[in-house]
């Protein structure tokens, strides 16, 4: 791709917003200065998801223009805990359990941006700089920002409603952050939608400290049809080391509204419109699952699906279960097939969203079906069975 083509597509492909404005750093990315540009990942879980290989795609398009790319492992800011969103205080982690979690963060980003070569992408830790910073610093910082600022944003004002607590520690988050960018002097600073308030914190910082003018680019978000976004802390997460089978599985489980948006963030095809949602879809998680694995999984993780779920097949060693088509509760169908040890836990499999009937996923845990033949009933990535009608 041709450098002009390369940097239309980082100014407006899965773009939401640029600050101060796409002209500003069209005009910067069009001369020879090589800028200086990260995104932070904090370690809140053992694996990156589908939402972070958004941010890692936009990164890998600056690395391919030639820039300096820094992949930020956030050891430092995880220990705090983001608020962004939460009407709940986050619990705090221990650095421990933050190292422990991002053991394997750089190998699953590696299917996506390049850590060797000739323009490698570096690798930094946000503990170097901030466990060295001291209270006067803290202090000195701080007071760049008005409680009004921190006040205002929404998930705040949502928790002063329900009278829940706001803690003090919450408000240093974007402070914490605001100092990445300054620490690592940097020109420009990518991140989703939703992390724009911390970004822009970062923007204030770095012109106080340094009168410096930083970019902040923000990438859309991949929400589902009731506008949350594809994460952890929703539950519909696609994590990058899932299993070629179980990945494209889950997407193939995602709504309609999600094969465009999906399609502008997490690959390069160009798909204008959806003229067949199922084939669309299919063409979709075969691209991501390639991505995440090789072109021979994705392609052997479609036959699977096809097998299980489209030609009514059992999969690899699928048991069978004998029913009677009789309007039976899902509880209780889920134990005497083996697929829960108890009632009590084919009710929490079902409440935490981990059951499907034919790649239907069943919330409730009072739900009643009538067995049909080949209905598949999936909980968990790997248990299955195939009923059978006696």
């Amino acid at each position: 791709m041709d450098k002009e083509k390369l940097i239309n597509k980082i100014l407006t492909r899965g773009v939401e917003k640029i600050y101060p404005s796409k002209e500003e750093l069209e005009k910067v990315l069009k001369s020879d200065k090589k800028i200086k540009l990260y995104c932070g990942y904090d370690a809140t879980a053992p694996t990156l998801h589908i939402g972070h290989a958004i941010t890692l795609r936009k990164l890998a398009q600056f690395q391919d223009l030639g820039h300096e790319v820094i992949f930020l492992l956030g050891d430092f800011t995880s220990m705090i805990g983001d608020p962004t969103d939460k009407t709940a205080v986050r619990k705090k982690m221990t650095r421990e359990e933050v190292k422990k979690n991002m053991t394997n963060y750089q190998e699953q980003a590696s299917k996506v941006i390049n850590f060797e070569g000739e323009n490698p992408v570096k690798v930094l830790y946000n503990s170097e700089w901030n466990d060295k910073l001291s209270f006067i610093d803290l202090i000195e910082m701080a007071s760049n920002f008005t409680h009004g600022q921190m006040i205002q944003r929404d998930m705040f004002q949502e928790r002063i409603k329900q009278d829940e607590s706001i803690y003090l520690h919450e408000f240093l988050y974007p402070l914490t952050q605001a100092y990445d960018s300054v620490a690592m002097d940097v020109d420009l600073e990518v991140g989703g939608n939703d992390q724009m308030f911390n970004m822009l914190a970062g923007r204030t910082l770095i012109k106080k400290m340094k009168n410096k003018e930083k970019f902040v680019l923000t990438t859309k978000l991949l929400v589902d049809s009731c506008g949350k976004k594809m994460g952890k802390t929703e539950g519909n997460v696609v994590n990058l080391d899932e299993e070629p089978n179980q990945m494209f599985g889950q997407i193939m489980s995602w709504p309609d509204d999600l094969i465009l948006p999906g399609f502008e963030l997490l690959t390069d095809l160009e798909v204008k419109e959806v003229k067949n949602p199922r084939e669309d879809k299919a063409k979709l998680a075969k691209e991501i699952t390639k991505t995440f694995h090789n072109e021979d999984l994705a392609r052997k993780a479609e036959k699977e699906f096809n097998q299980v779920f489209k030609d009514k097949e059992k999969p690899t060693d699928t048991p069978i279960f004998k029913a009677k088509p009789e309007k039976t509760k899902l509880t209780d169908i889920l134990t005497e097939s083996k697929l829960a040890p108890s009632k009590s836990e084919a009710r929490r499999l079902i409440e935490q969203g981990g059951v499907k009937i034919d790649n239907k996923v069943i919330k409730d845990p009072n739900e009643e079906i009538t067995p049909k033949d080949k209905t598949i009933i999936q909980v968990g990535k790997r248990k299955f069975v195939k009923v059978k009608i006696s």
